[in-house]
């Protein structure tokens, strides 16, 4: 589908593609759902927002980036159930389908399909470290496990979709207009059921809005956990940054 298209037909080519990973995400977290894997998949996702938090902790203390980053952290991979969030998508897909502005179905989709290959991804890794996430996780046990898991190109692809988010809602957040619409949404969205959708977006759009530009945070969170999956993969016994790509990225404050 081409970047700049935006025909009925395309929307609803569009609107498939969403309601696709929505699907996937869902069922894989009901894969997830008993008694033995619900607990290891939270400690699973603590430590890895932990790790996320650690290896950005200069965006989260930027005044300029700070915002930006906590969205990255709590909205787009978080130990919370997106559950409600993505049941409010799939019952107004219909109508979002025609309403929103394409750039915005489009933050929506990579949002989701971040999600399903997040879960997917967990559930083989909850799976590799088995009775290990039953006491604190071990870093060099969480690295042995990443290799096991291995899918390269999936984990690219992964961070593929963390640029790709951040690429379209600096596009959308510099829309004349939008995050006020947004704002006033609020009210009309909570008595709509559609309050966690709509306060998603307004959280996105207003962060990426605060930094002017954003081109600076995305690389150095793309260069980062780029940098940090080869080294995993060539066999790093711990989620260090490489010194190299840790001296390079001095955020402005």
């Amino acid at each position: 589908m081409r970047a700049d298209a935006d025909t009925p037909d395309d929307r609803k080519t569009l609107a498939a593609q969403l309601s696709h990973w929505l699907a996937e995400a869902h069922e894989l977290r009901l894969s997830a759902a008993d008694p033995a894997r619900t607990p290891r998949r939270q400690r699973l996702r603590e430590f890895q927002a932990a790790r996320l938090t650690h290896t950005h902790a200069d965006l989260l203390a930027s005044s300029r980036y700070e915002q930006a980053a906590r969205f990255f952290l709590t909205d787009l991979y978080s130990p919370k159930d997106l559950s409600t969030r993505d049941a409010e998508i799939e019952r107004v897909l219909p109508v979002m389908t025609s309403a929103l502005p394409r750039s915005a179905l489009h933050a929506l989709l990579q949002a989701a399909e971040l999600d399903a290959l997040s879960e997917r991804f967990d559930g083989q890794l909850i799976d590799a470290l088995a009775g290990r996430l039953d006491a604190p996780l071990a870093e060099a046990d969480y690295a042995d496990a990443y290799r096991q898991v291995g899918n390269a190109p999936g984990r690219q692809r992964q961070i593929e979709l963390i640029q790709a988010i951040g690429t379209t809602l600096d596009h959308l957040a510099h829309k004349p207009g939008l995050v006020t619409l947004l704002r006033m949404m609020r009210r009309p969205a909570q008595a709509a059921g559609l309050g966690e959708l709509q306060a998603f977006l307004e959280r996105g759009f207003t962060a990426f809005r605060s930094m002017e530009r954003a081109d600076e945070f995305v690389a150095t969170v793309v260069a980062r956990e780029r940098a940090l999956s080869r080294a995993l993969f060539d066999g790093a016994p711990s989620l260090a940054l490489p010194a190299d790509q840790g001296a390079t990225a001095h955020p402005a404050p």
